[in-house]
């Protein structure tokens, strides 16, 4: 089960938390207003009123292995830059902090943040499901109904073409293009090309269909990518 802490319940940290009480991930919360933590505290793991400007207390309250450490600190911008930072030396690995502007994005950026959120209605729709799954590695909604997104090959795809794994007809999933692990480029697939196990897959389909195709097709990896949307859909989070 997926483990996160969310710092701060500011317009962001409300909509991702939403997000995350749809699934089954463990969820922890920590705010300085009471009334916040009243409203939610019956639907989390833990719900904490904490000074976050205190580094034991974060130690204190948050696992060095959870999964993810989402920062929403609202306008209090000193505030998110050291608790960012707090995280880093905690050896929290995903670390998405809320930024107000460039300036305060490239010192959350410095400080730690591997990730930085300006957000927008679909800030939270996109990131949720990349922390879900492992074998997302990032996610876009173009419509109502239609996602890109990037996934991990199969390890049961290992060595077939594509015409083998004929995923359109199996999976409803088109299969746009495919870089390698710690690459950036994409490459389109020639008839005769393999998938390999280092390979992630760009595809697109229905919000339902990419999510099925993850959970049920594809194992746990202990390969992660540290930063979400580095690569292909960084911008306009």
């Amino acid at each position: 089960m997926k483990q996160f802490v969310i710092i701060g319940l500011s317009r962001f940290g409300r909509r991702l938390l939403e997000e995350f009480l749809a699934t089954d991930a463990e969820v922890i919360i920590i705010d300085k207003d009471r009334d916040v933590i009243e409203l939610y505290k019956d639907k989390v793991a833990s719900a904490y009123i904490a000074d976050v400007l205190n580094e034991e207390i974060i130690r204190k309250l948050i696992p060095a292995n959870i999964d993810a450490a989402v920062v929403d600190l609202g306008d209090r911008i000193e505030a998110s830059i050291l608790v960012t930072n707090y995280l880093k030396k905690l050896g929290v690995k995903e670390i998405i902090a809320r930024a107000e502007s460039g300036e305060h994005g490239e010192i959350l950026d410095l400080v730690g943040a591997t990730k930085v959120v300006f957000p927008n209605q679909e800030a939270a729709k996109r990131i949720a499901p990349f922390l879900i799954s492992s074998q997302i590695f990032s996610y876009l909604p173009i419509s109502s109904e239609l996602v890109i997104a990037e996934v991990k090959v199969p390890e049961a795809f290992y060595g077939k073409s594509l015409v083998e794994v004929d995923m359109r007809r199996k999976y409803n999933l088109n299969v746009i293009a495919y870089r390698k692990l710690e690459g950036q480029e994409y490459f389109f697939y020639a008839p005769e090309y393999r998938l390999q196990q280092e390979d992630i897959l760009l595809v697109g389909g229905r919000e339902e269909d990419i999510d099925s195709f993850t959970e049920e097709k594809l194992p746990t990896s202990s390969n992660r990518i540290s930063g979400l949307f580095r690569r292909f859909f960084s911008r306009g989070a």
